[in-house]
């Protein structure tokens, strides 16, 4: 037997020698070596599928920081608006976003893209992952309460029209053209505004026109109430996948193969790192408990804050970047539920604010010209740019959808619990009591 498997090792070894030398490779017509383009490709596409994968991540991060009663209708909102998110940048989001913009406004050509280049096909790939991100930031801080098929609506909005045009402002054309803010020097590598931000601003209008979950405020004292989340370790583990995710998700956006995507991704590492370490001091400093979603926010908003400066700063600076935004994003949550804001996930915060924080970072810490005021000066006019469109439109969006299809559900399917209202399904059957929550018995609740 080991002579025989001797023998073997010695045949594949002749077999790859002969196949390796350069005369065959001569012979049979075929480059030994990929060309620099196929090795983009194939970056850009393992970049693509770690973006797709943070969805998965924000699933069970939403769903675990939701009530058992809504768990499936959380996931399926996740899980659907990738679906109709990624045909409608397709379709109408690409084109806006970068196809030719002369205006510096707005792409005019690109609109369902076909009979391009596979280059062309790589890059709307990896950008539909990230007009479904955007989209789904806002599902998280409106769980619970929104109706399924209104929420879907908004996604479409959001992922065509809304995400596309700030984005067209930053980073447009990818054809011929420039974005206004781009054409300023606007510093946003991988989207600190263009997707977190902008995701977190629309889920603020949606938040407002929701309003709070019953129960979430004492209707005497105005103070919050406890409504825990039904999975802690869906949350962490929510957490990690979307960490995971965010290495494509920044070494990505180098659109190619290049020796630099070392420091972008070891600046992920380490925002992420310092902004769960500022999120627990500040937690010990304000006398809390140092709670599961405070820890994974914190690394959340360090994430979302170096996304934008990642490939332009020192490491030094991308831990003190994670820490502020982490810190920034904490104090914002605390305001949005003194106001009476109801954010079930702190999507505003984690997104929106630490978005904007570390955007303004990204303008202070430029290695080579730090605190340059020209420059943060443009970043700052990014951000409020940034708030004032996808807030404004996305209050305008919500406020249509409430009225015409009406966006939070009735009072008794909240109560109930929208996985049974919504889809008639539940995540957890063995600990139902079945012969009370049945569709017959529902049949008559609000729609």
């Amino acid at each position: 037997m080991k002579d025989r498997t001797q023998f073997l090792i010695y045949c594949c070894a002749m077999i790859i020698g002969v196949i390796a030398q350069p005369g065959w490779a001569a012979e049979t017509g075929t480059d030994p070596m990929p060309s620099k383009e196929a090795i983009d490709v194939l970056w850009l596409a393992m970049a693509s599928a770690l973006v797709f994968f943070m969805q998965a991540g924000f699933a069970l991060l939403e769903s675990g920081m939701s009530r058992a009663k809504n768990c499936v209708n959380v996931v399926m909102k996740n899980f659907s608006d990738v679906c109709v998110g990624s045909l409608f940048f397709w379709l109408l989001g690409f084109g806006l976003m970068f196809g030719n913009n002369p205006s510096g406004w707005y792409g005019t050509s690109g609109f369902m893209l076909d009979n391009a280049s596979t280059w062309d096909y790589s890059f709307l790939l990896f950008q539909t992952m990230f007009a479904a991100t955007a989209a789904t930031i806002a599902s998280g801080a409106m769980a619970e309460r929104a109706r399924y098929s209104s929420y879907l609506v908004g996604a479409v909005v959001i992922c065509a029209v809304i995400y596309p045009v700030f984005g067209s402002w930053a980073w447009g054309s990818f054809y011929e053209g420039e974005g206004w803010l781009a054409a300023l020097g606007f510093i946003d590598f991988a989207g600190s505004s263009v997707v977190h931000s902008v995701g977190g601003w629309v889920a603020l209008a949606a938040i407002i026109v929701l309003g709070p979950r019953l129960g979430r405020f004492d209707p005497v004292t105005k103070k919050a109430r406890p409504l825990p989340g039904h999975n802690l370790n869906f949350v962490v583990l929510g957490g990690f996948i979307l960490w995971f995710g965010w290495f494509g998700f920044n070494g990505g956006s180098t659109l190619a193969a290049q020796e630099n995507i070392g420091l972008i991704n070891l600046n992920t590492q380490l925002a992420a790192s310092a902004g769960a370490l500022g999120s627990m001091l500040l937690m010990v400093a304000l006398r809390k408990d140092i709670s599961v979603g405070g820890i994974v926010n914190g690394a959340l908003s360090g994430l979302v804050g170096i996304t934008a400066g990642c490939a332009t700063m020192e490491p030094v600076f991308a831990i003190v970047t994670g820490a502020l935004c982490a810190m920034f994003a904490f104090m914002v949550g605390v305001i949005l539920l003194s106001n009476g804001l109801d954010d079930v996930v702190g999507a505003v915060s984690v997104h929106g604010a630490a978005g904007a924080a570390g955007t303004i970072c990204a303008g202070c810490f430029v290695n080579g010209d730090l605190f340059n005021m020209a420059t943060i000066t443009v970043q700052l006019l990014g951000v409020f740019a940034c708030f004032v469109w996808s807030f404004g439109s996305g209050l305008v969006l919500f406020k249509l959808i409430d009225l015409v299809l009406g966006l939070r559900a009735g009072t008794l399917h909240e109560q109930r619990g929208l996985d049974y209202t919504e889809h008639d399904e539940i995540a957890y059957p063995e600990f139902v009591q079945h012969s009370f929550y049945t569709r017959d018995n529902l049949s008559n609740l609000d729609k």
